[in-house]
């Protein structure tokens, strides 16, 4: 008993400290840092989200991240079970970078708590030499070894750039070193031909991220030449690509994603990009910054559907072309996720507003519809129409897949890029109920507190709290899809451009009290398929609407005498009047409409669509929906008939679930 109290005590002196400590930014030393972004996030804990999205956000943090169950993420560190194939040690950094995220987002005790334990029970796994990972010594540089020690220091960083802890810098750079001696400039290996076969050295070569990261915050110059030579390596024929993968030469270029020399795996493939936006800011090398530029607008062009994500079994597909397909296995949340971190990204080194629209789009409905109603678990695929499914479990011992691991990184990134800070002053990018504090330049801190229903409605409201009068500006995104927009200043009309699809920079000299009213166009839109094969859909926003069986039931086999034929009513610029009806009486879903149709004799109709992200969301075999439409179209094929919940699973004969462990009653 006496040995069970010393322990006792010995934890939590250790914890005591941590535990009151607050989150840090902007640790890394600015000399390492040849390019400033053009915005930067909101300090952490500076942020708080309510309404829906603050709703879908606490229930992931409670529910998902912080009721992990640390020891089935960090056992396989101690027992190394991965042999030459084997993920496990990934699962570890995703989980723990989204919960940093978290942390970051509700600085709590609470929560302070469960990262500290996940981090002191991961850095006792190091080994002597430095390695943290799941395969033995003889298996170093196995299939997805490297890649899993690029999770590992991802979340070693996460952590100490939220607290300051230098254990854990240090322990990222002993892993960085012992990977230089395996693989780096001296070592004779070809980094991008490590990994597995089918993925020609792409996930390797994403350890490029931190890295280049590790640089930024310690300027030493081996971090910084071992960033160097995994990009030469690129462009290294190997036993896996005779060319190399050529990462940078064919993103400027201009080849099509699923043409590149490298596999078109989406996922993989941007977590390298990743790693190039940050060795662009840490040596300002122009042609990093212009192969991330021209493959993520690619990526926009070619690969983005409707709702905000792309893949087809995980790889690139001309997506945009083919989403009114039934795609089996399309849309992998890991691909969701990254994309939104690479768009974060972009938005970071760009100000761009057009990153943020296509967050906002990815957001409200491929993140979050890929995510349970209670936010414990995640779906592995999600589709435009059929059924939504569960994740699998990957590894039952770790009770976890790629994407539930991932899912919440995605969506954790919002209150970093909700509200953004630049020279001139502050960027509103998120519209929902929020308050917030920023830096000003003159170094006070402004406070904004945004009251609305966005995106029910699109009237939004800002009321600004000032210590001192400051001259500053305030940029207010204004989406690509608003095309009439209006801003009132305490009630004056602003003079300035509220274009869509850039920022309306409103430069005044701000006193405590000011108001900001602003309304957005908030027609409902008919979008045409891109590929042009006739099939139309319905947004509102940056939400995408969907019919649901719940709202419009199946009438497969039906006759209607005399049998009608339907097609969306919009008008000649495809605006379609949508009359909001609340939720229909479903309390799972969140909006649903009234979509006018026109029947073949001219006749107005109407039928119930809901927002994408609740269409679906019983997550219960024969809860089917739908985005896209064929035009025209009739009742009898509202659904498709040929697809079940087996396209959107990859193993197994039975329908995966909730694990019970996580499951909220």
């Amino acid at each position: 008993m006496k040995r069970i109290i010393i322990a006792m005590a010995t934890v939590i002196i250790a914890l005591t400290p941590a535990v009151a400590a607050k989150p840090k930014n902007n640790l890394k030393p600015v000399s390492h840092i040849k390019v400033a972004n053009v915005l930067d996030p909101a300090p952490s804990g500076s942020v708080q989200i309510d309404g829906f999205i603050g709703n879908r956000l606490d229930l992931c943090i409670e529910n998902r991240l912080m009721a992990q169950d640390i020891e089935r993420v960090v056992q396989p560190f101690r027992d190394k079970p991965d042999g030459n194939w084997g993920f496990r040690s990934e699962f570890w950094g995703k989980w723990f970078t989204g919960a940093m995220l978290a942390y970051g987002y509700q600085p709590t005790q609470e929560h302070r708590a469960v990262v500290e334990k996940a981090v002191r029970e991961l850095m006792a796994t190091q080994d002597a030499n430095g390695y943290i990972g799941t395969y033995q010594d003889e298996n170093h540089l196995g299939d997805w070894d490297i890649w899993g020690r690029k999770y590992v220091m991802l979340g070693l960083l996460a952590y100490y750039d939220q607290t300051g802890d230098r254990t854990a810098l240090d322990a990222a750079a002993k892993v960085a070193d012992h990977l230089i001696k395996e693989a780096g400039p001296e070592s004779g290996v070809n980094i991008a031909e490590t990994g597995w076969i089918g993925w020609k050295g792409l996930a390797s070569s994403s350890v490029l991220e931190p890295i280049a990261l590790l640089y930024q915050r310690t300027g030493e110059k081996r971090y910084l030449d071992f960033a160097h030579h995994i990009v030469k390596s690129w462009d290294s024929p190997n036993k896996l690509s005779p060319t190399g993968i050529r990462l940078i030469q064919e993103a400027i270029s201009g080849t099509p994603l699923w043409k590149m020399s490298g596999a078109p795996k989406a996922y993989e493939m941007m977590s390298c990009y990743e790693g190039l936006c940050e060795l662009y800011r840490a040596t300002g090398e122009k042609i990093y910054y212009e192969a991330s530029h021209k493959l993520i607008d690619s990526i926009i062009r070619d690969e983005i559907m409707i709702v905000g994500s792309a893949s087809l079994q995980e790889i690139w597909c001309h997506g945009k072309m083919r989403q009114t397909e039934p795609l089996y296995q399309g849309m992998e949340t890991c691909v969701t996720a990254t994309w939104m971190k690479y768009l974060y990204q972009m938005l970071r080194l760009t100000g761009e507003s057009k990153y943020a629209d296509e967050l906002e789009i990815s957001l409200y409905n491929a993140c979050l519809g890929a995510m349970s109603p209670n936010g414990e678990w995640w779906a592995y695929y999600s589709s435009l129409m059929g059924e939504r499914v569960h994740s699998h479990q990957q590894f039952p011992d770790v009770v976890m897949s790629c994407c539930v691991a991932n899912g919440p990184r995605g969506l954790m990134t919002l209150p970093s890029w909700a509200a953004m800070t630049s020279g001139n002053g502050v960027s509103l990018n998120f519209y929902g109920d929020m308050k917030c504090q920023l830096p000003t330049p003159s170094g006070q801190n402004v406070s904004l507190n945004m009251q609305t229903s966005y995106p029910s409605d699109g009237d939004i409201l800002v009321e600004v709290g000032l210590p001192k009068e400051e001259k500053m500006e305030i940029a207010f995104r204004i989406p690509a899809w608003s095309k009439s927009s209006t801003i009132l200043v305490n009630g004056e009309p602003f003079d300035g451009i509220t274009v869509g699809g850039s920022y309306a920079s409103v430069s005044r000299v701000w006193k405590d009290g000011d108001v900001v009213s602003l309304s957005l166009d908030m027609r409902g839109r008919v979008i045409d398929a891109p590929s042009g094969v006739g099939d139309k859909a319905i947004m509102r926003g940056p939400v995408v609407l969907a019919f649901d069986t719940r709202l419009v039931p199946r009438r497969d086999g039906v006759s209607e005498p005399p049998m009608l034929r339907y097609e969306f009513a919009g008008d000649s610029e495809n605006y379609i009047d949508l009359k909001p009806t609340g939720n229909s009486g479903i309390d799972a879903i969140w909006m649903t409409f009234d979509v006018p149709v026109a029947d073949e004799s001219g006749a107005l109709h109407t039928l119930p669509m809901c927002d994408y992200c609740s269409a679906g969301n019983t997550w219960e075999e024969g809860n089917l929906f739908r985005v896209w439409m064929q035009q025209p179209f009739d009742f009898r094929h509202l659904y498709t008939n040929n697809l079940d919940w087996h396209v959107n699973v990859t193993v197994g004969v039975d329908r995966p679930e909730i694990p019970e462990i996580y499951k909220v009653r």
